[in-house]
């Protein structure tokens, strides 16, 4: 039967989609110090989505059906525009064209092409390509995973002490939600060796999974943001769960992602939680 979990070949989708995203990555590469045609996202006045996002993901989605006609998608741009895909057991490719929007108008180049693939509800397959800076991320479950063909490894940090953190203002401007990230980046910035903000969750969870950051936390992400850097994280060895300390679940908007079980262990408990509406 058409999307069974048997029929999925992980080798030639990742090949598929590295031909696809190195070809996306070209148009963002282009377009990165121009001006940008903008338009803002429904009720949220610093939520960007251009031309670009919008022609990428077509991009991907048509090269993707084409191969895969019977496989779904969970995209965010046709998210934005009313298309909202559950999450089933079927093949479902969860994709963000241009992870980091605003670093993107402004030109700064943590910007990101996102692509998982979950099978069975089980994220099997991440690609994260950053093409500003022609670093390409990959993972396949069970096979590790990889920055330019290379092996990566998290950096195994076990304190917060020691630990480079990856942290996010949000695009929520409530001021519940302005609250809580204060009071999460005050205790962060007490207590860990230092703080970042990259402006591109894809970006942070690939720097996990490389050891150049050793904790990364946020809420109110999507599945999008995170479903290649959870495969990617996982396969370099590195812990990602929910940041109440529970398992992580990619529709539930919510990751924290760290390079050991010591230092999610240390932290989870010190954060305060915001809950968003699940995807």
């Amino acid at each position: 039967m058409s999307g069974s979990n048997e029929e999925v070949n992980l080798h030639e989708c990742l090949e598929l989609i590295t031909r696809l995203a190195r070809h996306a990555g070209k148009i963002i590469k282009s377009r990165i110090n121009k001006k940008k045609t903008i338009e803002i996202k429904a009720n949220n006045s610093i939520d960007f989505v251009t031309e670009t996002d919008q022609e990428v993901e077509k991009l991907l989605i048509g090269g993707i059906k084409q191969k895969y006609p019977h496989h779904k998608f969970i995209g965010e741009e046709s998210f934005a525009a009313g298309i909202k895909e559950e999450l089933t057991c079927a093949p479902t490719w969860v994709i963000d064209p241009v992870d980091g929007t605003t670093n993107f108008v402004h030109s700064y180049p943590n910007v990101c092409i996102s692509i998982g693939l979950v099978v069975g509800c089980d994220v099997k397959l991440g690609v994260i390509f950053n093409p500003i800076l022609d670093m390409f991320f990959r993972a396949i479950k069970g096979e590790g995973a990889f920055l330019n063909d290379e092996p990566i490894k998290v950096s195994g940090v076990k304190q917060l002490t020691d630990a480079l953190v990856a942290i996010e203002f949000g695009s929520v401007r409530t001021q519940e939600f302005r609250s809580i990230v204060n009071h999460n980046i005050n205790y962060l910035v007490t207590n860990a060796h230092g703080v970042r903000s990259a402006g591109s969750a894809a970006w942070n969870l690939a720097q996990v999974a490389r050891g150049a950051i050793d904790l990364y936390v946020e809420m109110g992400l999507h599945a999008w943001d995170m479903a290649a850097g959870d495969i990617i994280v996982r396969e370099a060895g590195g812990i990602v769960i929910d940041p109440a300390g529970g398992d992580f679940k990619l529709m539930n908007r919510r990751i924290l992602a760290a390079s050991s079980s010591e230092i999610a262990d240390e932290v989870y408990s010190k954060f305060q939680q915001y809950y968003p509406e699940h995807d």
